[in-house]
């Protein structure tokens, strides 16, 4: 590290974070060489790492280095944009992703998606956590799912005498965690969530990543942020992502990647350090 760099507030929340309890190393990704194009231009190139169950990964970097096509990867949303091209490997669980045969409506049950603009359906409540069991067919206690998803994402106690009402009547907060009930309650196993904090306020911002904490303990976690302070509260692992600019093509490439503690007061590259100590970026 370069000497005389003044410690930064979100590199002492990375201090803090050291003495938490060790992460569990049970691989649930195991990617290798990923590389993601649309059309003839690679948005990230040759992403080789692990992500492990029942922790919090985030993936920081600056804008365009290709964070959300990295993690719709990870449950084939890229499938759905025209002239997208996944190369490389993906195993989940040990399973290839991306092997023929592979229904990738499975894949999505199986690792849910959260976006940065919450997005609930224009329904009631009740529906907008009920639609996806009853779409996939899992219609038994369907009234139990539903108040069992919304109290996993802390939401019951707020809406419980208004299911019926109207879902875009909540608070920017409230929806996005109505989403992260949604996504929950067809029993995933992953979550991804894409900026699921950056239109909130800070009362609400907290609330979710109070949940992110409680969530992690039934479900692994990928976020991809650009608030480093979110991902040094929150993130057990992180995963920093930066341009390759060569003859005006730009390319993510995966720079670094290791315990957030780490990452933030003690990074390998001195691409990491210049972006974490706010150098550019």
């Amino acid at each position: 590290m370069t000497e005389g760099i003044t410690m930064t507030p979100v590199i002492e929340v990375a201090q803090a974070r050291k003495d938490a309890e060790p992460v569990q190393r049970d691989i649930v990704f195991d990617i290798q060489k990923l590389t993601a194009s649309y059309g003839k231009e690679p948005a990230i190139s040759d992403v080789d790492l692990e992500i492990y169950r029942n922790v919090i990964t985030a993936v920081i970097g600056p804008s365009g280095c290709g964070k959300s096509t990295f993690i719709r990867c990870l449950n084939r949303m890229n499938d759905l944009v025209p002239g997208a091209k996944i190369d490389g490997k993906i195993l989940y669980q040990g399973d290839d992703l991306y092997a023929s045969g592979v229904d990738p409506v499975e894949v999505r049950r199986r690792i849910g998606m959260v976006f940065q603009k919450a997005n609930p359906f224009p329904k009631s409540i009740y529906d907008n956590v009920a639609w996806g069991p009853r779409v996939l067919g899992m219609r038994k206690d369907l009234d139990e799912r539903v108040e069992k998803a919304l109290r996993g994402a802390a939401l019951w106690d707020e809406v419980k005498d208004r299911l019926k009402k109207n879902a875009l009547s909540l608070s920017g907060g409230q929806q996005q965690r109505l989403c992260i009930a949604r996504a929950i309650a067809v029993e995933p196993d992953v979550l991804l969530l894409d900026e699921p904090a950056s239109a909130l306020d800070p009362i609400a911002t907290s609330a979710i990543e109070e949940l992110m904490d409680e969530l992690k303990r039934d479900y692994t976690l990928v976020i991809v942020t650009h608030n480093m302070q979110q991902a040094a509260r929150v993130a057990d692992m992180t995963a920093f992502f930066s341009l390759d600019v060569d003859e005006g093509r730009r390319t993510g490439v995966l720079v670094e990647y290791d315990e957030t503690a780490k990452i933030f007061t003690n990074p390998s590259d001195k691409r990491t350090e210049d972006y974490v100590t706010g150098r550019f970026g």
